[in-house]
């Protein structure tokens, strides 16, 4: 018994030390690598060779696994990627449409519940405002080693923005065996609609309204932060798998030398991701139009 509430002053005296150093002009830098994966037998690819499909998936490493740095306080955040060099050609992925889904630096204030996306798209900067949501996270008891930090198993379910990449699939295919019959049609509508008679790309895609999320957090950091759009736990965010996106910290660096100011992205038209995604769906559709249109034509011709 006095062993016990030895351990238990010790841990006292561990959490009351922490508390201290985690004080108000504290900051932190965490370092993240994003990975998405892509079955390309989804997309075309069972009838490639698969030199063909090497090929492919290494112009598009680039683009489906990218670096990034959280540096943060107790209340604010900014996400943002770290540059590199870029290979001629590679990481476009979408064509025109790359810079649309990989976004600039993301601010996050957990106090007043703010989020502002830094965004380019064809050209024209943008600041994509709106109030920062929280996931109802259920709490774990699992826990892991990420490094030298424990961390415990948080999961909750994420609405998925319509045009979000990262979700989108060829429809009909599901890569959950066991449940693809049922979610398969709850998708967002606004990916999946469009006219397949004029060869609309688009009409093939859909997105599942929602995913499951598995987040580690480590109580250690004591800090409700994360990267992305992950945040609302106990302590800072280490790893997280959303659909077929992991995103794993590989290296923090507390108080560093040298610190940051995190500032609030200012440069661009204000809109909010609702806004935004409809600049985005009227673009599309042009382009479906003028590039639809062709093969329409050629279509009726070759009939």
């Amino acid at each position: 018994m006095k062993l016990s509430v030895l351990k238990f002053a010790l841990l006292l005296g561990v959490l009351a030390v922490s508390s201290l150093s985690f004080s108000q002009d504290f900051q932190g830098k965490a370092y993240y690598q994003s990975k998405t994966t892509m079955d390309m037998d989804d997309w075309g690819g069972r009838e490639m060779s698969p030199d063909r499909k090497k090929q492919i998936m290494e112009r598009m490493k680039s683009f489906l696994e990218k670096e990034y740095i959280l540096t943060f306080t107790q209340a604010e955040s900014i996400y943002k990627e770290e540059e590199k060099l870029e290979a001629p050609g590679g990481g476009r992925g979408f064509g025109g449409f790359g810079s649309s889904m990989t976004g600039g630096p993301k601010y996050k204030n957990v106090k007043t519940k703010e989020v502002i996306q830094d965004q380019e798209f064809f050209g024209k900067q943008f600041l994509i405002k709106d109030d920062l949501t929280n996931l109802e996270w259920k709490m774990g008891t699992e826990t892991k080693k990420i490094g030298q930090y424990t961390c415990f198993k948080a999961t909750a379910t994420k609405e998925v923005d319509k045009l979000d990449w990262r979700s989108m699939r060829r429809r009909g295919r599901d890569n959950d065996k066991t449940d693809g019959k049922k979610d398969a049609t709850k998708t967002n509508d606004s990916i999946k609609s469009g006219d397949e008679a004029n060869g609309d790309p688009m009409s093939e895609i859909e997105v599942p309204k929602t995913i499951e999320v598995v987040a580690w957090y480590t109580p250690q950091i004591p800090v409700n932060q994360g990267p992305d759009d992950f945040w609302g736990l106990p302590g800072l965010i280490l790893e997280v798998n959303a659909d077929r996106t992991t995103i794993l910290c590989t290296k923090i660096v507390l108080n560093p030398e040298d610190k940051e100011t995190i500032e609030k992205p200012e440069k661009g038209d204000q809109v909010t991701q609702e806004e935004y995604n409809e600049i985005i769906t009227k673009k599309m559709e042009e382009m479906r139009e003028m590039y639809g249109g062709r093969g329409g034509r050629g279509g009726r011709g070759r009939n």
